[in-house]
């Protein structure tokens, strides 16, 4: 190879995982099916907002098949409030917080529909879910608070009586001096932009099995979540176990997305407690309604936002308050509203910026990050104030963001605000010329509005494009760790404590290792989310695996390149330089015929008898921990092209274009899979999928039949460009990849549709919805009817 070519790093390998995938050979957690095994069923709240005044479940008990019920009570001192998983950040100002999180089982008040009140064990789900309905619960129903701006009413009802007040923080960051921004504007504008509650809508559902094995007193843990390593040491804590005694582990999941890595949601803490108490293996598989209900959502957010703004489109400021539903409780902290503080600034230079918000309680479900976590809400924003900006001073959108870019030169770029990993918000490098211009290229923007365009109008088209830009924060820490191992068979052995849920780690974290140690990635097996198998992490989240996980996994490796290095050298008495690992082999450089094969090693590596000198470590192993410094900063353009039908409102994607910089490229199929199953996500954010309740919040979409999910019909092909710049704060120049292609879709594709109507409307709400863009086609068309 020449001097910096890889073998395995950055070419198109296909997914180890794949084949147990396909031929149905992967374990899932409702693949668990344990002798003796109890199935689990909740009586959850009818009711969003109502005391609970009495609870009789006799009749439960009498069926025949249960083995037991508990209720709150019955759980005694082991009921408590879950943890705060994030704590409060340190920003700038933060007047309130309330600590409020999720407990087991309701016991005097339920919160929001779908509130688990009392537990079901029976010998199958059937007999459970049958007891369940035996169940009787004595409510007095209480006003729920549902909207946002209501909750803050003085007269409006409490979720939480002893905080005195609905709002659960609140929080102030600025830079710079947003006065200052008004008197040297020439153009203020400002506007109200609504973002709607969404839901991850995994294919498979959450789950839980535990099984206690009284004699060995060892717990074994099955759990659909994004944090085993987290959640076996709060089990320990709450249920009086050593960590040692507790084993978590995360199989292959159908779906993460974020929600899956709240902690803890109440099946967590009830289920191996249950099976403690009964001695008996227990499960828990949630059904699609629990999973609308009773998982977490995100993103309902109200801005109230303001520009800036030269009359030559220079931003001078931009100011923002918003509201943002938390939901019942607030068990993940403040990561949502801050990463839509944060990512508002995009990859643009603002002076002065002034953000403020405040998060609410409602009597809704729990809202904790999915896939973007906040990010969207920021990007919206922003991008649609350029759009307004644009459209005021008669710019075209590519010169309006072009022209704003945070220049080369002054990156590292402070923002001067804290992030959701505590530290401040620095940009390592963007590459936003080189990203827009060949957005630009891919989409053949250019020919597109000056000949296409009117070409396709001309024949009674609407047809439209829309482009913006983002920017992503990633690979925070505070650490992952792996550990690399060579086994007599010459195979490597590779666990971290990361899980997996579709990213492709047991391909990519393979390509890692063999570039190292020159191996196939085939004959490398990976081990993730099995807390018995590596001890110390935090979990897959905020597009962190490859960037955190995948540098202790690179570090891990070099370690075993240089110890078997050494050893071979030490042996042969040959300067490790002139040795080479090629092919599971250790050979001298253009001696190929001198070579001891990887197995060989590890076997030496490992004697049975004689000496070895003092302070050996036994074995072609080693154990690395990495945590960066700061997160890292990916970023990137979406450009589509749309037809939109005036008649049904229907739109169809003509071309969707995806430029991205996530740094160094590890796999390009993965990284494909990632940003496609993004967009896809992102497109139904913004058109199709919408979380609705009633005033006396009840949901009224949870079903398929009522929650629209995309299908391969509505989604695109995506075509994708990369430009690298490498993250200088990781050794594989890596950033992650995992949610830019959700993040920015929805203002790209409200932007393109009102270039397909011609600018007769702005839209400032997500999601648009085929009814909502056909309510504002045709008031647009009466107006100008009325007009004409």
């Amino acid at each position: 190879m020449r001097a910096g070519e890889t073998r395995f790093f950055g070419k198109p390998v296909r997914r180890n995982e794949d084949p147990r995938l396909l031929t149905g050979q992967a374990l899932f957690v409702d693949d668990i099916d344990l002798p003796g095994m109890l199935q689990v069923a909740f009586y959850r709240s009818p009711y969003a907002h109502a005391r609970i005044e009495q609870i009789d479940v006799t009749k439960a008990r009498e069926v025949p098949g249960v083995v037991a019920v508990y209720t709150a009570q019955d759980l005694g001192e082991y009921w408590r409030p879950g943890p705060l998983l994030v704590p409060p950040p340190p920003v700038q100002r933060m007047p309130i917080f309330h600590k409020r999180t999720q407990v087991p089982l309701a016991r005097d008040k339920v919160r929001y529909v779908g509130e688990p009140v009392v537990l079901v064990v029976a010998e199958n789900r059937y007999i459970a879910e049958d007891a369940v309905e035996q169940v009787l619960v004595d409510f007095t129903p209480l006003d729920p608070v549902i909207d946002l701006e209501r909750a803050l009413a003085p007269d409006a009802a409490l979720v939480h009586e002893d905080c005195g007040t609905n709002i659960a923080a609140h929080v102030i960051q600025e830079k710079g001096d947003w006065e200052e921004a008004i008197r040297a504007a020439d153009l203020v504008l400002e506007h109200r932009f609504v973002y709607d509650h969404g839901h991850s809508a995994a294919m498979e559902t959450r789950g839980i099995v535990a099984h206690w094995d009284s004699r060995m007193r060892y717990l074994t843990v099955w759990d659909s979540t994004q944090a085993p390593i987290p959640i076996r040491n709060g089990l320990a804590g709450m249920l009086g176990l050593s960590e040692n005694q507790v084993r978590v582990i995360a199989p292959f999941i159908g779906g993460g997305f974020g929600p899956k890595v709240m902690m803890f949601y109440p099946e967590e803490v009830l289920i191996p407690w249950v099976s403690m108490q009964l001695h008996r293996p227990v499960k828990w598989i949630e059904d699609r309604q629990e999973n609308f209900m009773a998982q977490t959502h995100e993103r309902s957010q109200i801005h109230d936002a303001k520009i800036a703004l030269t009359r030559e489109g220079r931003i001078l400021g931009v100011w923002d308050s918003f509201l943002h539903d938390t939901g019942a409780y607030i068990p993940y902290g403040l990561t949502v509203p801050l990463n839509s503080q944060c990512t508002l600034l995009g990859p643009y230079k603002i002076p002065h910026y002034y953000s403020e918000f405040k998060a609410i309680f409602t009597n809704k479900s729990i809202v904790t990050p999915y896939r973007g976590a906040g990010r969207q809400h920021g990007v919206f924003v922003m991008e649609r104030l350029l759009d307004l900006a644009a459209r005021t001073l008669n710019m075209d959108r590519t010169v309006i963001r072009r022209q704003n870019f945070i220049p080369s030169e002054e990156f590292p770029y402070d923002n001067q605000i804290i992030y959701q990993d505590f530290a401040p918000l620095v940009y390592d490098n963007i590459p936003a010329e080189a990203i827009l211009d060949k957005a630009m290229e891919m989409i053949d923007y250019q020919r597109f509005v000056q000949e296409e365009q009117p070409r396709l109008r001309a024949e009674g088209r609407q047809v439209g494009i829309g482009l913006v830009c983002y920017v992503e924060g990633t690979g925070i820490g505070p650490y992952e760790g792996a550990r690399v191992h060579v086994q007599h068979n010459g195979k490597i052995l590779v666990a971290t404590g990361v899980g997996t849920q579709g990213q492709g780690h047991f391909t990519s974290f393979a390509q890692v290792v063999a570039e190292q140690l020159g191996v196939d990635p085939q004959d490398v097996t990976v081990i993730t989310g099995d807390t018995a198998e590596f001890h110390w992490g935090t979990g897959t989240f905020a597009s962190r695996s490859a960037v955190v996980a995948g540098s202790a996994i690179h570090e891990a490796a070099r370690a075993v390149r240089e110890k078997i290095l050494r050893m071979v050298s030490d042996e042969w008495e040959i300067d490790p330089v002139d040795l080479e690992l090629v092919d599971g082999m250790v050979r001298v450089k253009g001696m190929p015929e001198r070579a001891i094969s990887l197995g060989e090693l590890a076997v030496k590596a490992n004697p049975l008898r004689g000496a070895v000198a003092p302070h050996t470590e036994p074995g072609l192993e080693a154990t690395r921990y990495f945590g960066p410094p700061r997160g890292t900063t990916a970023s990137g353009a979406h450009a589509l092209i749309v037809e939109v039908d005036p008649e049904t409102a229907m739109v169809r994607i003509l071309k969707y274009v995806v430029v991205h910089d996530c740094g160094k490229v590890i796999n390009p199929l993965i990284v494909r899979g990632q940003i496609q199953g993004g967009v896809a996500q992102g497109l139904g954010n913004a058109f199709y999928e919408k979380i609705v309740y009633d005033e006396q919040g009840q949901l009224l979409t949870a079903s398929f039949m009522d929650y629209l999910v995309p299908t391969a019909m509505e989604v695109p092909s995506i075509e994708i460009g990369h430009v690298e710049s490498l993250a200088p704060w990781n050794p594989l120049g890596a950033k992650g990849v995992g949610e830019g292609g959700a993040i920015p879709v929805a203002p790209a594709f409200v932007q393109a549709i009102e270039d397909a109507c011609h600018q007769a409307f702005f839209v400032d709400e997500i999601p648009l919805s085929p009814s909502r863009l056909w309510e504002l086609i045709s008031t647009s068309l009466h107006h100008r009817d009325t007009e004409g």
